[in-house]
């Protein structure tokens, strides 16, 4: 029996379009001889929904395309589509009004629906706000050809439904085990049905939670992941199956769509080795990918097809021009250099080196003459005063007002540049270089940045060679260096990874070999910049730990 893995890239919201899309790789997979397709969980409407799902409207599009789609798929195939069911029981039983459910499409009906049983409630994931859970695993038969005597049976979860084993986790998150049960109903083979979002290395954290249940309960299992960017989420794909060996016998592409088929032999009872391709031979290599991805599909969804950022010859605005023209083309990127009287003679001069490596247009607004009228305006005010941060911030902010204005001009997308290390601690301007509509590497520490960087001249110069080997500065005054205000980036990175990933207490990461004085001021700027945070534009996730949907800390706070 042939199955059809479909690494989808759903539009949140755009029910006749998925379901276009879902209907054509159905037509493909028949085409290529498929008895059974996979799509993603939600693949009807793209995940997350969020609140889209307090709409019933929404809801009920979602039924009318699942009846359209049943009749429209050829008779012959089976597909399971991620959709959402009604909870007929919600009002009488006081639960949630939804289920988070996928619909088993054959003979051009909606044969059964499963309900996902498992809901993430941690981090970016909020299910239990919209779903209420499913009480039991349940599988579906398939004969594999219209001249077999004997059926296969399939059992069905939905992503979070296989992240519970407690021996591979060392505890148990929820009550039910989902993959037991369905051991226990003998089926032949696990599909697992997911919209994961991407983190660093966690597709060898899938493989290694997936082949530790394959080899317990002795059942083959497939998992198919959806691809693609929405809001702050990436979406990696990576979709694979083990075999009942605990080999992997197939895998599809890493940030890409793809369509990969997969043999079920029923003699055998397991799965024949089919296409496996390679993941990212390095992080480098996974993080900027996924960093293109985010960025192409978030304006390619939100409606841009142009993108602008400021160039300060600095390496994260460097990195970002590079991860720009990756996802948009070289002719749909504009760096805007705004020197200052502080600029220094290597600021411009690496800025001009990078527009020319990148091919990219550039325009350079000289920010004195704005300078002035500042100075000028805030004269009656700031006089017989030190000049300091409000003056320095002003040239930030006057750069900023000068990328909205080209942004709103011309309809393109701003591109913010500061990387996570300056989000953390607030080394950074609020209606400055904060102003963008997407914040590429708000994820990214100051240290990876570097190694990414170095990674993409690994053949040739992209990023210039003095933009690699300069200290950081700000520069809005002379002299000024990041480390005058900042331990070393990578003190600093150290302490801020122990802190925001680990949970850290200030003792617990003295007692690593960190000055106590150098951690208490750290994490008194994290806590301090929050309202900073808040007010920043969405930043693609590359970790489990990121500034964004997930992160939900007070602003008005006096912890530490």
């Amino acid at each position: 029996m042939k199955i059809a893995i479909a690494q989808l890239n759903p539009i949140v919201g755009d029910i006749e379009g998925n379901a276009k899309t879902i209907l054509e790789a159905a037509q493909t997979a028949f085409n290529q001889g498929a008895r059974l397709l996979l799509t993603p969980e939600l693949s009807l409407c793209g995940y997350p929904p969020r609140d889209l799902l307090l709409n019933p409207s929404f809801v009920k599009s979602m039924s009318i395309e699942l009846e359209k789609l049943a009749q429209q798929i050829p008779p012959e195939l089976a597909v399971l589509v991620g959709t959402v069911d009604l909870n007929p029981n919600a009002a009488s039983r006081g639960e949630k009004p939804l289920y988070n459910s996928i619909a088993f499409l054959e003979q051009n009906q909606i044969q059964q629906i499963f309900h996902k049983r498992l809901l993430p409630t941690y981090d970016v994931f909020d299910e239990d706000r919209y779903f209420e859970s499913g009480r039991e695993s349940h599988a579906f038969k398939i004969f594999p050809s219209p001249q077999a005597s004997n059926f296969v049976k399939v059992g069905v979860t939905i992503c979070e439904d296989l992240w519970n084993d407690e021996e591979f986790w060392g505890k148990r998150n929820y009550e039910a085990s989902p993959i037991e049960d369905l051991a226990q109903l003998e089926v032949d083979f696990v599909v697992n049905l997911s919209a994961s979002p991407y983190s660093v290395n966690k597709q060898k954290l899938r493989e290694s939670m997936l082949l530790h249940s394959v080899t317990k309960y002795k059942v083959p299992i497939i998992y198919n992941n959806q691809v693609g960017g929405n809001d702050d989420l990436i979406f990696d794909g990576n979709s694979f199956a083990y075999n009942r060996q605990g080999e992997i016998c197939c895998r599809a592409k890493s940030f890409e769509t793809d369509l990969i088929l997969l043999d079920f032999s029923e003699e055998k009872q397991d799965f024949l080795p089919a296409t496996i391709h390679p993941l990212p031979k390095t992080q480098e290599e996974e993080i900027f990918s996924a960093l293109v991805l985010g960025l192409k599909d978030y304006a390619y969804k939100c409606g841009f097809t142009k993108v602008v950022l400021g160039l300060s010859g600095g390496i994260d605005s460097s990195l970002v021009a590079t991860i720009a023209v990756k996802a948009m083309g070289k002719d749909n990127v504009l760096g805007v250099l705004m020197p200052s009287p502080y600029s220094s003679e290597h600021s411009i001069t690496d800025a001009e080196a990078l527009v020319k490596n990148l091919e990219i247009k550039s325009y350079q607004l000289p920010i004195a003459p704005a300078m002035k009228v500042y100075d000028q305006i805030l004269d009656p005010l700031f006089a017989g005063t030190q000049s300091g941060i409000a003056e320095e911030n002003i040239q930030s902010r006057i750069r900023g007002n000068l990328l909205m204005a080209i942004a709103n001009k011309f309809g393109y997308l701003l591109l913010s540049t500061g990387n996570k290390s300056e989000m953390a601690v607030g080394y950074c301007t609020l209606y400055g270089d904060m102003n963008g509509g997407l914040a590429v590497i708000s994820d990214v520490p100051k240290t990876e940045v570097f190694s990414i960087c170095h990674w993409l001249n690994r053949h040739e110069e992209i990023i210039p060679h003095h933009v690699l080997i300069k200290p950081p500065s700000a520069e809005l005054k002379p002299g000024q260096l990041d480390q005058d205000s900042l331990p070393p980036y990578e003190i600093l990175d150290d302490i801020l990874a122990r802190m925001i990933h680990h949970h850290q207490s200030i003792s617990e990461i003295v007692n690593t070999g960190h000055d106590l004085d150098t951690v208490k001021k750290v994490m008194k700027m994290v806590m301090r910049a929050e309202f900073k945070r808040k007010q920043a534009p969405p930043g693609l996730k590359i970790t489990d730990r990121a500034f964004g949907t997930g992160w939900r800390m007070p602003i008005a706070s006096r912890w530490l």
